[in-house]
C-alpha cells in the first residue's frame, strides 16, 4: 500500500466542460517525488502532455497549453485538470510517479485512465421568474429567465404565443426583461433551448 496510486479507470467529460483526472497517493517519510509524468495514447501513438520536475512544471503539447494543470501545493495529489475539453482529447491518459528514497533508489508508479469527451443534449429548459413571481403590478419591471444545462454552447429563444400556435419572436437572449410592465403584457410566454 506504501505510495500506491490511485485513480479513476473512466472519466466522461462533457465537450467544452472541464474534467479532472485523478492520481493521489499518501505521501510517506524517506520518499521525495522526483518527477511527475501526464501522457496521453491516442490511435497507437504516445505523447507526454505533462511533466513536472525539479526545473518547475512543463507543458509539452501544444493543443493543452493554458488548458491543463496539476495542483502545486497539495502533496500526494497528482491530478490532472483539462479544461474546455475538446473531442479528440478523449484516449487514454496514464499517471507516472517517480520517487527517490534515502537510499537514492527510483520507485516508479502509474495508474491509467480512460477519457471519453461526450456531447451532452440540451435539457428541457425551466422558466425563472423575477422576484415579484408570475403576477405583477402594471408599471413594474421584472424579467424572466430561461435555464437549461447540456453541452456548450446553449442558445435561447423566447416567444410570446401559445406553442404550436401562432408565436411571436421576442428576443434570442435567456433573459426577458421588461422595464414598466403594461397591462397588454399579460399573456403566455415560452422559451425553447437548443445546443449542436
Amino acid at each position: 500500500a506504501l505510495l500506491d496510486l490511485s485513480g479513476n479507470h473512466e472519466v466522461k467529460g462533457m465537450w467544452r466542460g472541464s474534467t479532472t483526472l485523478p492520481c493521489t497517493y499518501k505521501p510517506s517519510e524517506g520518499f521525495t517525488q522526483q518527477m511527475l509524468i501526464w501522457s496521453l495514447e491516442r490511435d497507437h501513438s504516445t505523447s507526454t502532455i505533462f511533466r513536472r520536475d525539479d526545473f518547475g512544471d512543463h507543458v509539452l503539447l501544444s493543443r493543452f497549453r493554458g488548458r491543463v494543470s496539476v495542483p502545486k501545493h497539495s502533496p500526494g495529489d497528482a491530478s490532472l485538470l483539462i479544461e474546455n475539453l475538446e473531442m479528440p482529447d478523449s484516449g487514454y491518459y496514464t499517471c507516472q510517479v517517480i520517487w527517490r528514497s534515502e537510499n537514492n533508489s527510483l520507485i516508479t508508479q502509474e495508474v491509467t485512465t480512460t477519457v471519453t469527451v461526450i456531447k451532452v443534449p440540451v435539457t428541457k429548459p425551466v422558466v425563472r421568474a423575477g422576484e415579484l413571481g408570475l403576477t405583477v403590478p402594471a408599471g413594474a419591471s421584472t424579467s424572466l429567465t430561461c435555464v437549461a444545462s447540456g453541452s456548450p454552447p446553449i442558445s435561447y429563444r423566447w416567444f410570446r404565443g401559445t406553442p404550436g400556435g401562432k408565436a411571436l419572436l421576442l428576443s434570442s437572449q435567456a433573459e426577458l426583461a421588461w422595464d414598466s410592465l403594461r397591462p397588454s403584457d399579460t399573456g403566455q410566454y415560452y422559451c425553447e433551448a437548443q445546443n449542436t
